[in-house]
């Protein structure tokens, strides 16, 4: 009898990972580095250079935007690298043949997840180099988040030296709202953070708060310095409106509108012109607009912080349920496969999904403390997180995502959960 054919999650977690082939490694970074680095203006500065330390090291960096990895790995070539990406992004068909050869090492965002660990330990075993993102996803609103859980910790184990990539104006190039790419100017600058001897002589506590501190970055503040223009081809307020969701004036949310380079309340006409340089400039004298759209962003958590002082706070949607396909790739640049539809529910208790699966009744519940935050594997149109190791994505009806970020990591803090707000975040003034 032959062998049943493996599953797309067993194939994955089944592999031994190694050292990237260097040929193909270089081949694919020398022709990324020549399309990107003119095209998006990337100007790199090496304070310490990693590929003078021989032997095993890790860099970590700020997670600016998707496009990092060429920002990290071309940056140093002809140095390989072994990334560390979202387990999920191995089930796309334009992603799952490079992710493979190219040697990168999956990984569940936002839950333990012990075959990572064991990959990173076999490579750095031979001598081998990791790029690691702490933050776990690229940037939401324009600035850096708090390293995922356990991030200290897992430096501190491996004791090997640590560099660090800190990238500025990625987020401004590739937001979080907008797929599009802006060419204008990225700056990315290459420096030792840990020595060996350093992270034996710190807790990981500490460590995780200096790594907090060193990749450190708000876009939108760094360009107020830089004043660098970028091309948004007359849409770079294109979708803002999925995060800048509450009018600044009127208090009405999910009434903000984002289209061209315009971002207007449709109940009041608050709103401004969003400038190359992402400044605003009001639309008439009696607009209400914070300094940045980064600071509307921090305002919006704010005030949800304050309606979860609530004890019966909760939120609802309509949503399909996606998941991961068991034997051929996600095509078409797909991130899920459609296997159900119900309802999702965010109250103090936490997350609930009741709805269907496949045709069956479906359900699940995850408490606030065990669920930190939500991946977002494209634009903030839908968010997935992971149920006993299994992925989930919900399709919201409305454009609501935004809301629901900043509620259930408000929630995970309020509720004991470990990943906190960084100290100096003035979220609950």
């Amino acid at each position: 009898m032959s062998k049943a054919k493996k599953t797309l999650a067993e194939q994955l977690h089944s592999r031994k990972l190694h050292q990237p082939p260097k040929v193909v490694y270089c081949i694919l970074g020398y022709l990324w580095k020549l399309l990107y680095f003119k095209k998006l203006g990337v100007k790199v500065e090496i304070k310490d250079d990693p590929r003078s330390c021989k032997g095993a090291h890790i860099l970590v960096s700020n997670h600016a935007s998707r496009l990092d990895y060429i920002f990290t790995g071309a940056t140093l070539l002809p140095q390989t690298y072994n990334y560390v990406a979202g387990y999920n992004e191995f089930f796309r068909s334009h992603l799952a043949f490079v992710f493979r050869l190219l040697q990168i090492i999956p990984k569940k965002n936002f839950t333990p997840d012990i075959y990572t660990i064991k990959e990173i330990a076999r490579i750095l075993r031979t001598g081998g180099r990791i790029v690691l993102f702490p933050e776990g996803m690229s940037s939401i609103g324009g600035g850096n988040q708090p390293s995922a859980i356990g991030s200290g910790k897992l430096l501190k184990h491996f004791g090997v030296p640590v560099y660090i990539s800190k990238i500025s104006g990625g987020y401004l190039t590739s937001t979080k709202y907008c797929l599009d790419e802006r060419p204008g100017e990225v700056r990315v600058v290459i420096d030792k953070l840990f020595s060996p001897e350093q992270l034996k002589g710190m807790s990981a506590d500490e460590i995780q708060r200096a790594l907090d501190v060193a990749i450190q970055n708000d876009d939108y503040e760094w360009n107020k310095t830089a004043k660098i223009s970028y091309d948004g081809q007359g849409r770079i307020a294109h979708q803002m409106h999925t995060l800048l969701y509450r009018c600044p004036r009127c208090g009405k949310e999910f009434s903000m509108r984002g289209e061209g380079d315009t971002i207007r309340c449709l109940a009041c006409g608050n709103g401004a012109r969003v400038n190359a340089d992402y400044s605003f400039t009001p639309l008439d004298e009696t607009c209400v607009l914070p300094e940045s759209p980064k600071t509307w962003f921090d305002e919006e958590r704010k005030l949800v912080y304050h309606e979860l002082l609530d004890p019966e706070f909760v939120l609802t949607e309509r949503v399909r349920l996606g998941v991961l396909p068991k034997d051929e790739p996600l095509k078409n640049l797909e991130t899920s496969i459609i296997a159900g539809e119900g309802e999702i529910r965010l109250d103090h208790t936490g997350l609930t999904y009741t709805g269907t699966k496949y045709g069956r009744d479906f359900s699940f519940h995850i408490e606030p403390e065990l669920l930190p935050t939500y991946g977002m594997c494209t634009d903030v149109s839908r968010v997935y997180t992971f149920v006993n190791g299994e992925f989930y994505e919900f399709y919201p009806e409305t454009e609501c995502i935004a809301k629901w970020l900043l509620a259930t990591e408000e929630l995970h803090r309020m509720h004991g959960g470990e990943w906190k707000n960084f100290p100096w975040a003035n979220t609950y003034a």
